[in-house]
């Protein structure tokens, strides 16, 4: 226990020398020896905080503080320690702690002292914290003021002895805690879905907030606290109204809330009372006060309280508003008296014009409902109507945003906005607006029915619409209610008059408005309205029948006097100096009515009459300026800006059809479109702007609405034939040519004599020609062509003068007729051809030298008829270079046409291409047609000139995807695949749908060795639309190549079917193209269209044979020699033996001069070439001989064959096989044995070939000689697996060896062949698939499943087939009666891939009926 004590006292001796580490050691000596000794620890805790050891320190003292929570020195360690590290938060606790432990020890000083300390933390954090000190600390002296620091709590004392301190400083914490919540919550919910507007989202955190807040009570206790101030007060005062006003319009106008709304309302005016009593200048309740403010009319605001908000806030907005206002209408700002001289001092303050002043007002404060009333007050009474309208609207709204804020209803003040609106709208423009101003009245009138400004505008809207009589009643009611008013009761009281007399032609409404204008002639600055009432009283008199008319332009005249700018007296005038005036005055009368107009462009008769006297003298241009400014008038379009739609009926509706006319004239069709849709609002039967809307239409490019519109026009006159005329024109253009021919034919029974019907009936006939031979349907294109040229010839015979137009059409149809070889209707073309001669002939001489000299009939007489219709045309249209540049550019293209179809053409013809070419770009260079066809001219010649013209041609039409694609050909051409790449790919990129540049890149891509991508680009080609018959030939040809390429066994062969409609469809486009039709032939025979076959072979053999007799080619002999050969072999196959044998001996007989071994002549290529057709047809005569029985002469020549073949191993490994099958297939055993021997001598020789050592297996497993077998394949399977692998490419032996085994039942072996053929190839499909098929032989479903696990996934473009197999043996695989059903529907789903594959595999289909079987459907 002593040494306890003595540690202990030497610690304290420690700290009190500052020698921490020494009372540190000291403390920690009695803590080992008493752990829980309190003051040890605290020793320990002061030492460690002075050395720095922070942490550690404050868990001594935390410590301490555990073991006697009481005590306060571990405490008051703590506190210093959280103020040394600047932990204000922990400070803050442990003083509150301290605080309670003062607070039980009753010891009010220290208490208070550390309360201070609270206050200053709380204060510097800016926190509100309830401090429960209150019972304790009201204990302590009053404060001495005289002597502030006789104390160390001063501050406390006042605090607990006055009151309004403690107050302002709660509500200053209070204000800025909810402050501060309020942004915090507000960032944190504005993020939310569905949180609504950010107003909503403060509108309810304020609702939360307010509800509860104890600041209205502490504001009304400061109000009235004794010792409050005039300032404090009326500072609280005004924090409390905005409170409050926050609350207010935070409150949604529902019923839930409508009770609370409506007493916070009442508080608030409350409030604002007692505020306007005093003069206070607090800006807000003034504004408030005013702006809630329910009054129907400007007058009806209380002038004095304005005065004092303009005395008490001279710079607010409002007070300024009602300073300008009262300048305005000219009302002294206060009452008459003593205080004028003040006054006028007052208003003179303002230096700006009212006006001005009212302007700038509004810039500032454009949410102010009443600034917006009184600038819309203005505005009205400025007659600036649209700037009216549009301020009222504005007001409402801001209207409805004042009721809803604050829970009152504005009846009154509505209304006035409402007649401001309905006033403005009355008078923009009438009667543009009325319907929307009779809403608006009919609104007001029924809340205020006897608001004038309403009733004024009702009566208006009546009058203007010449409804005479409620028009009367009206201003009768307002004259009623207007006693002795000599502004607006005079004005009714003449309106009245004015309306009954148009009524009742009553001579007492003259008399009545005759003493209007009594009053009015005693009154000053009312000038306009007795102009206006002398010209009413003279239109009456104008309209008693006539006989008062010279008393009526007495009137006319008075009116003018008073005042010269009334507009429609001027209008009346023009009308007497036109039809009334001895004699007429028509010039007087047309600058009466230019003055009206000039005046008012809503003088609708004066504008009318001033566009018909300048339509007269051909003034189209005045026209339309009178035109435009009477739409202007109405309230359309403005002269200098674009017309948009009007969503109203015209008044005008001639001036809406002169517009019209000039925007088409213009070519500006959307325009004309809006002026003509306005016409039919207003007069919706009028079928000549229906017709001239669909004209419109039509040449806008709108062909669907153009239709439409037209129909609507002849459904209105039936007899309008050119509405007809129109429709078929539109028909022709958007592709519905044969509708077209319809109607014109119609119309031609009706008007026979009509050429512009026969003109479209031709161009008609011709567009559909051409849409007949893009579709493939050659013998309508035919005939539609030759309709074309009888209506063409009916031209020339009826209207000499239209030549041109007739020669035209007649060398176009010419042109495609042509192009045909073989016509349906030989003796109409001939009937034709004659009478096109005849009228040639009369033209001008034709030479029959020439080589365009007509023939008497073929292709070539229509091409020379073209040819010769081009040069009149030339001849014809010397004043068009349009039609001259036609001319001879039609020419350019039928003497292209002959260069390519007449033999030995001379240079000169040739020469004139070019010629005629650069005639028609000299008559019309901007035309890229022209440009474009140049350069095909010059396509082989002179590439770089064809490359200029193509590259012109695409500046004047970059997007003409028919140059881009001859610019990529004639790259190709000339052997620069990138650029013709590129520029073919530009022209897929304009037009995917053009089948030429599909034809270019097919052939760019075979030029870069890609010949799966050709076929697959041609395939693509020639499903596209026009379908032309070079892509026709070009698939014809790859299709045949892409057939003849070795397939592997588990790979189908490539679909001849496409191959043969293409080939079909172009031969029956060029039946004279000797190759295609011997393509066509060998597409037949394999397929089984044998006659087919026969026919097209024949057709190509006797055009060869008629070309070698006309140019004894070689090329052409060749040709005709492998014909002759299919032509054999054709025959063959459908026993027709003496023929076949007949074109064998045929071919021999071309081919003679390479018999017996002699050399060949010919290149090398050539020569194996002769090789080939020799072998070929000694086989065929040899099988043909066999056939006939006559077998000495087919061995014959089955010798010759294979002594031909000579040392070319290959090609008599053929001929052997061939020969073997052959007498294999006689079914003989003594055939069968021949052929064995025969291949077994060949093998001998070639041990290696394993196409025969195939067949010489397959027929040892066919006889079941299993010594043949071995002898055939023993000596292949003994070589090593890469020479087998080389040798045997498709797999056939192991196929043979699998077959094998299956005949004899051993179905082990077989899947050990199999199998063994997927190890060696484990990364190849085929093994696997074949492997499969065994597995499933087996019912080895689930090995199944995993060797084709990773085949089915495979997506390789080349190897579709394989994927296909593999997905059928899949499914299978998956698929059995038993198998769950998700099994079975991914089973479906595999096999429908596997058909979509290759949907003409027969045993996919098999596969899927199965497995639909299996699923019960």
């Amino acid at each position: 226990m002593s040494f306890v004590k003595s540690k202990l006292k030497a610690a304290r001796e420690s700290i009190g020398h500052k020698n921490f580490s020494a009372a540190r050691d000291a403390a920690r000596q009695v803590l080992e020896y008493e752990p829980e000794n309190y003051t040890a620890h605290v020793f320990l805790g002061l030492s460690l905080l002075n050395l720095g050891e922070t942490d550690e320190s404050e868990q001594v003292y935390r410590r301490a503080a555990s073991l006697s929570p009481d005590q306060i020195l571990a405490w008051q360690g703590l506190s210093q320690l959280y103020e040394k590290i600047d932990n204000p938060q922990r400070l803050l606790d442990t003083l509150k702690t301290i605080a309670q432990l003062h607070q039980k020890a009753d010891d009010p000083i220290k208490t208070a002292e550390t309360l201070q300390k609270i206050i200053d933390i709380t204060r510097s954090l800016g926190d509100k914290k309830q401090v429960p000190f209150y019972h304790v600390l009201s204990g302590l002296d009053p404060p001495d003021p005289t002597n502030p620091t006789a104390t160390a709590i001063f501050h406390v004392q006042s605090t607990v002895h006055n009151e309004l301190p403690v107050l302002e400083e709660i509500v200053a914490l209070i204000e800025a805690q909810e402050t501060s919540f309020m942004e915090k919550e507000f960032e944190s919910r504005r993020t939310r879905l569905n949180a609504g507007s950010l107003k909503e989202v403060r509108n309810e955190i304020g609702r939360e907030i307010w509800a509860e807040s104890q600041l209205p009570a502490l504001y009304n206790r400061i109000s009235n606290h004794p010792g409050s101030t005039d300032d404090l007060r009326r500072g609280t005062e005004s924090k409390l109204l905005r409170y409050k006003v926050n609350y207010l319009h935070a409150l949604p106008l529902t019923e839930k809330y409508q009770m609370q709304k409506h007493e916070l309302s009442k508080e608030i005016d409350e409030l604002i009372r007692g505020i306007i009593l005093l003069k206070i200048p607090d800006e807000l309740a003034w504004t408030l006060y005013v702006e809630e403010q329910d009054c129907e009319a400007m007058a009806d605001y209380d002038y004095s309280v304005m005065k004092q908000l303009i005395e008490v806030l001279p710079n607010s907005v409002l007070a300024e508003a009602f300073q300008c206002y009262y300048e305005y209408i000219s009302e002294g700002l206060s009452e008459q008296g003593n205080e004028g001289e003040e006054d006028e001092e007052k208003a003179s303050k303002h230096g700006e014009d009212p006006f001005d002043g009212i302007m700038n007002v509004f810039a500032r404060a454009q949410g102010s409902l009443t600034v917006s009333r009184i600038v819309g007050e203005v505005y009205l009474n400025e007659e600036d109507y649209q700037n009216a309208s549009n301020v009222a609207k504005t007001a409402l709204e801001l209207l409805q945003k004042v009721e809803q804020e604050s829970g009152k209803k504005l009846r009154k003040t509505q209304v006035g906005l409402q007649s401001i609106l309905a006033s403005a709208l009355t008078n923009l423009f009438p009667p543009k607006h009325h319907q929307r101003a009779s809403c608006i009245l009919h609104e007001a009138l029924s809340i205020s029915p006897e608001n004038i400004r309403c009733l004024i505008s009702q009566a208006y809207i009546l009058r203007t619409a010449q409804d005479w009589i409620p028009a009367a009643q009206l201003y009768q009611k307002i004259v009623e209610l207007l006693p002795g008013d000599l502004e607006d009761g005079l004005e009714a009281k003449e309106d009245q008059a004015w309306c009954h007399w148009q009524a009742t032609q009553e001579l007492s409404d003259i008399e009545k408005m005759k003493d209007v204008l009594d009053d009015l002639k005693n009154l000053d600055g009312r000038s306009h309205n007795a102009a206006r009432c002398l010209w009413r009283i003279g239109k009456c008199y104008w309209d008693l029948d006539g006989i008062q008319r010279e008393e009526a332009y007495s009137f006319f005249i008075a009116s003018l006097k008073q005042d010269s700018s009334f507009a429609p007296a001027f209008t009346s005038l023009g009308f007497f100096y036109a039809d009334v005036a001895s004699p007429s005055d028509p010039v007087r009368a047309s600058k009466c009515f230019q003055k009206a107009f000039e005046l008012d462009p809503r003088e609708n008769l004066a504008a009318r009459k001033l566009a018909e006297g300048f339509a007269e003298d051909r003034e189209w241009d005045l026209v339309e300026v009178v035109a435009r400014r009477t739409i202007e008038g109405e309230g359309g379009i403005s002269p200098d800006s674009a017309p948009s739609v009007v969503e109203f009926i015209p008044t005008n509706s001639w001036a809406w059809k002169a517009v019209g006319l000039v925007e088409m004239n213009r070519e500006n069709y959307l325009p004309a479109i809006q002026a003509f849709q306005n016409v039919l609002r207003a007069e919706p039967e009028d079928y000549l702007s229906w017709s001239r809307l669909g004209e419109a239409y039509a040449k806008a490019g709108r062909q669907a609405a153009a239709i439409k519109a037209l129909h609507h026009a002849l459904e209105l006159d039936p007899q309008n034939w050119l509405c007809s005329f129109l429709i078929a024109e539109l028909k022709s253009k958007t592709g519905l040519c044969q509708e077209a021919i319809y109607i014109f034919e119609e119309l031609l029974t009706q008007r026979p004599d009509e050429l512009s019907v026969i003109v479209a009936l031709a161009q008609a006939h011709f567009a559909l020609g051409q849409t007949q031979l893009q579709g493939g349907f050659q013998i309508r294109a035919e005939a539609s062509f030759l309709d074309a040229i009888e209506a063409a010839m009916l031209i020339l015979e009826r209207y000499p003068g239209f030549r041109g137009v007739s020669w035209k059409i007649i060398s176009d149809a010419a042109l495609q007729l042509c192009l045909r070889t073989k016509f349906h209707n030989d003796s109409r073309v001939a009937k034709l051809s004659s009478a096109l001669h005849l009228l040639l002939s009369k033209e001008h001489k034709t030479d029959s030298r020439s080589p365009f000299a007509i023939e008497s009939s073929g292709p070539n007489a229509l091409l020379s008829i073209s040819i010769q219709a081009c040069h009149l045309r030339v001849a014809l249209n010397q004043s068009s270079n349009v039609a001259r540049g036609a001319a001879w550019y039609d020419l350019a293209i039928g003497l292209k046409t002959w260069c390519t179809r007449v033999p030995d053409v001379g240079l000169d013809t040739k020469s004139g291409v070019i010629e005629a070419m650069t005639n028609a770009l000299k008559e019309e260079p901007t035309n890229e047609l022209y440009w474009s066809t140049y350069g095909n001219v010059q396509f082989s010649d002179h590439p770089k000139v064809a490359q200029h013209a193509y590259i012109k041609a695409l500046e004047l039409h970059p997007k003409d995807v028919a140059t881009w694609t001859n610019l990529g050909l004639l790259y190709y051409h000339h052997g620069d695949l990138e650029l013709a790449n590129e520029a073919l790919y530009r022209a897929q990129v304009v037009d995917p749908d053009y089948p030429l540049a599909w034809l270019g890149q097919a052939l760019v891509a075979a030029g870069n060795g890609h010949e799966f991508d050709a076929y697959s680009l041609l395939t693509h080609a020639i499903t596209l639309t026009p379908n032309l018959p070079d892509i026709d030939a070009e698939y014809g040809i790859r299709a045949f190549y892409e057939s003849k390429l070795s397939k592997r066994r588990t790979e189908d062969e490539a679909d001849p079917i496409p191959c043969f409609f293409a080939l079909d469809r172009y031969c029956s486009r060029r039946p004279d193209d000797p190759l295609e039709l011997h393509l066509f032939a060998l597409i037949c025979e394999r397929i089984g269209h044998i006659d087919l076959a026969i026919s097209s072979v024949e057709r190509c053999i006797s055009i060869l044979e008629a070309a070698y007799e006309e140019s004894e080619n070689s090329v052409v002999e060749r040709q005709y020699t492998i014909a002759s050969t299919t032509l054999g072999r054709v025959l063959l196959s459908v026993g027709q033996h003496e023929r076949s044998l007949e074109s064998f001996q045929t071919s021999l007989g071309l081919l003679a001069g390479n018999e017996d071994g002699e050399e060949v002549t010919e290149e090398a290529d050539h020569g194996r070439e002769t090789i080939l057709l020799r072998v070929q047809a000694h086989l065929g005569l040899a099988l043909a001989h066999f056939m006939l029985r006559d077998y000495s002469s087919s061995l014959t020549s089955s010798q010759a064959a294979l002594s031909i073949a000579g040392d070319d191993l290959a090609l008599k490994a053929q001929i052997m096989i061939l020969l073997t099958q052959t007498l294999w297939a006689l079914g003989t055993d003594e055939m069968k044995e021949t052929a064995k021997a025969q291949l077994l001598e060949y093998i001998a020789v070639d041990s290696e070939n394993i196409a025969a050592i195939n067949a010489l297996a397959g027929m040892g497993i066919l006889t079941e000689d299993e010594n043949l077998i071995d002898a055939a394949l023993s000596e292949v399977l003994s070589l090593s697996v890469d020479q087998r692998q080389e040798l045997d490419i498709h797999r056939d032996v192991d196929y043979l060896v699998v077959q094998h085994h299956l005949s004899k039942g051993m179905i082990n072996d077989a899947l050990s062949v199999a199998q063994k053929e997927v190890f060696l190839e484990p990364g190849k499909v085929e093994p696997r698939i074949r492997l499969a098929n065994l597995m499933i032989q087996s019912k080895e479903q689930r090995a199944t499943l995993s060797l084709l696990s990773d085949a089915v996934s495979t997506s390789v473009r080349d190897d579709l087939s394989s994927v296909a197999a593999a997905l059928r043996l899949h499914s299978v695989a998956l698929c059995s009666p038993s198998a769950p059903t998700l099994n079975l529907r991914k089973s479906l789903r595999e096999i429908q891939r596997a058909i979509m594959l290759r949907p003409f595999h027969l045993k996919s289909w098999q596969a899927l009926a199965y497995i639909r079987s299996c699923m019960g459907q």
